[in-house]
């Protein structure tokens, strides 16, 4: 293979350069893709860049030789479409229009595949794919067991165009959770740089450390200037509590970091129920050395995070301004504890 000059498609807009590689070149590893990309071999209209570099329509990728075995590497499987996943997708959907959906994510399920995931949104979506291959593309994420609004693009252009909208920060996002015992004050602001790490430093405690699954990534509490460090900031208020228990939070993350609100919740000392990750204690073990802050057996252990509302500026114009239903286990919780969805929600108080 010679030296070749592709041009970025206007579909391509927006796509980051690896998986610009993937679509176009499925037999190259990504290893041999992140050292010719390291070397300087591939260029974008003549400049170096990152495999994270988002592409641009009318854009000219160099592609230097290469050598693909498609017999020793397999191409990726071809979705088929699915009418299970159709009807799925369907059953998800809270908006549509010609150009996005917004889905209810189902507690479980997972955005994109990982190891020994079998299952998938991402792969999904794949099932809505037309003649030309072209398929719905996610704009952000949420965790495996984060349930609620997911925003989905129709195409690649519209991808780019949500994706700056989120980059820009004019999305507003707001998060339901339930976290153990009450906050104080009743509300206010949460601002931690955040990095990669193995625990969260000294805002753990041991018990939580020992809880924590081995060998899944975690954030942890950084400084600033400290290596991968990034900031983040996170209003939230109680809407309704149970003292001493626990407490309906409800939290606008100003930033998108990973695990964002997980690890903003155990950093003041009130971990989201559920999560064994960033918190992790057996209420129910303890519930016989202390209880009267023990959660209820009643209360199932799943994560209780919901992306409760999404309001962004629709690129074509107007709003789009969506809102998630609870997932059953989250209902049953506010059943339990008598919770009233309907009323006032302070975090809309809060500063955007």
């Amino acid at each position: 293979m010679s030296v070749s000059a592709l041009k970025v498609t206007e579909d391509e807009a927006g796509m980051r350069l690896d998986r610009w590689f993937k679509r176009r070149l499925p037999e190259l590893s990504l290893s041999h893709l992140n050292k010719i990309v390291r070397t300087g071999q591939v260029r974008v209209d003549g400049a170096r860049v990152k495999t994270a570099t988002r592409l641009e329509a009318g854009q000219t990728v160099r592609v230097p030789p290469l050598k693909l075995d498609a017999a020793t590497v397999p191409r990726p499987a071809i979705h088929k479409a699915s009418t299970e996943d159709l009807r799925a997708l369907r059953e998800m959907t809270l908006f549509e229009d010609r150009d996005l959906m917004v889905l209810n994510k189902p507690y479980g399920l997972a955005v994109q595949g990982g190891s020994g995931m079998t299952r998938h949104l991402d792969g999904m979506l794949a099932s809505m794919a037309n003649e030309n291959g072209d398929r719905p593309v996610l704009v952000h994420r949420l965790d495996r067991d984060t349930s609620g609004v997911l925003l989905v693009a129709k195409t690649r252009r519209m991808a780019a165009d949500l994706g700056e909208i989120f980059r820009s920060r004019q999305a507003k996002k707001v998060y339901w959770a339930l976290v153990e015992g009450v906050p104080k004050p009743a509300q206010g602001r949460i601002s931690l740089f955040l990095a990669k790490g193995d625990g969260m430093g000294d805002v753990r405690s041991k018990r939580a450390k020992d809880a924590a699954p081995v060998g899944l990534e975690k954030m942890r509490i950084a400084q600033h200037g400290d290596e991968d460090a990034q900031h983040s900031v996170t209003y939230y208020a109680v809407v309704d509590k149970v003292a001493p228990r626990l407490a309906w939070l409800s939290m606008k993350p100003i930033t998108g970091r990973t695990h964002q609100l997980r690890a903003h919740a155990e950093a003041i000392g009130h971990p989201i129920i559920g999560d064994p990750k960033y918190g992790g204690t057996d209420k129910h073990a303890l519930s016989k050395h202390d209880p009267m802050h023990a959660i209820p057996e009643a209360v199932e252990r799943k994560l209780h995070l919901l992306a409760r509302r999404l309001v962004l500026p629709h690129p074509r114009g107007g709003v789009i301004d969506v809102t998630a239903p609870l997932p059953p286990h989250m209902q049953k919780t506010w059943d339990l504890f008598g919770f009233d969805v309907k009323q006032f929600d302070p975090i809309e108080d809060a500063p955007e």
